[in-house]
């Protein structure tokens, strides 16, 4: 049997419902507080749902009984300077954790990493699965768990663990809604009148998904690959959203110094209102940072052909058009 975990957050329900559509009968986990995401909502007969947070260890070891293969999607994810700490430690922790019991239970595991974890290159180079990100200089905390997470997996195949790790970038699709990736398409759709000088990779929420099933299928052990289908400017793809969407593109250059503000301007709103900032230190300055990656290992794995990334585009802004 099948367990995935995370499977109320955005990769997580698309990998379920492909599953589910392969014609597997899975098991979910779901924090007691978590809403069934509506694309799964047809499935509910095909899906055995248990409450167990990674944090849990009796609770998520009775959801790996009978399980042979989990795909590992659940993290904490937070833009709040308060979370840093506890994101890093339940993230790290919970990861610990499963891969304690998967390697004592001897399952299968696919690990959901992200390129937030991989390395800068060379200027004028592809970012690799052989680029590691430095943490004694990486402030960011989504990063940093990201990173401890992935070396607790690794820990886990030093020991016996069988397992593979994926690190995808930007995942793009239209059951993002408004939260996660489908801001960008949300905040063009309201009037983005800026644009930034950056290059990052993104991928169709769907070809994540297939690409991990792939990878649990195959004999495939002890690496990690980079899920990328094209990487675009930003300039470029606001352009388009806003060509889709019938709405005007950004015309203005910010620039780094501009970008600064911006980021501060949002953490001193975010303090005084307690929300998450709408920007945070780490995507102000990435937005203006080229970052292209190459996915030519992922290809010659498991021989995906990726969704070109304007098809995901114009579905994504149908549905925010409805």
């Amino acid at each position: 049997m099948i367990l995935v975990t995370g499977a109320t957050g955005f990769l997580g329900a698309e990998l379920a419902k492909e599953l589910i559509l392969r014609k597997n009968h899975i098991r979910c986990t779901k924090r007691v507080s978590s809403t069934i995401p509506k694309i799964l909502m047809p499935y509910t007969s095909k899906i055995e749902w248990v409450d167990a947070d990674l944090m849990d260890e009796a609770a998520l070891e009775d959801a790996l009984d009978g399980i042979t293969q989990v795909y590992n999607c659940a993290a904490f994810v937070s833009l709040k300077q308060a979370d840093k700490e506890p994101m890093i430690r339940t993230n790290v922790r919970g990861t610990a954790t499963l891969v304690d019991l998967c390697t004592q239970k001897r399952i299968r595991m696919v690990h959901t990493s992200s390129v937030a974890a991989v390395g800068e290159a060379k200027p004028g180079e592809l970012i690799t699965e052989n680029h590691h990100l430095d943490s004694s200089t990486e402030t960011d905390g989504y990063a940093i768990s990201k990173l401890e997470s992935e070396m607790e997996v690794w820990r886990g195949i030093a020991e016996g663990l069988d397992a593979v790790i994926v690190n995808p970038t930007i995942i793009i699709g239209a059951s993002a809604g408004t939260a996660g990736s489908g801001q960008i398409f949300e905040t063009v759709r309201k009037g983005l009148k800026f644009y930034t000088r950056g290059t990052i990779g993104f991928v169709d929420v769907h070809d994540v998904a297939k690409c991990m099933i792939a990878l649990m299928e195959s004999s495939i052990s002890g690496e990690r690959y980079i899920i990328n289908a094209e990487n675009r400017a930003y300039k470029q793809l606001f352009e388009e959203i806003a060509g889709c969407l019938g709405v005007p593109a950004p015309k203005t250059l910010a620039k780094p110094w501009m970008m600064e503000l911006a980021w501060r301007g949002a953490a001193f709103m975010g303090a005084i209102t307690g929300k998450a900032p709408a920007l945070d230190k780490t995507s102000a300055r990435a937005a203006s940072v080229t970052r292209e990656f190459d996915n030519s290992k992922i290809k010659k794995a498991v021989e995906v052909e990726f969704k070109p990334v304007s098809e995901t585009i114009k579905e994504v802004c149908q549905v925010l058009g409805n």
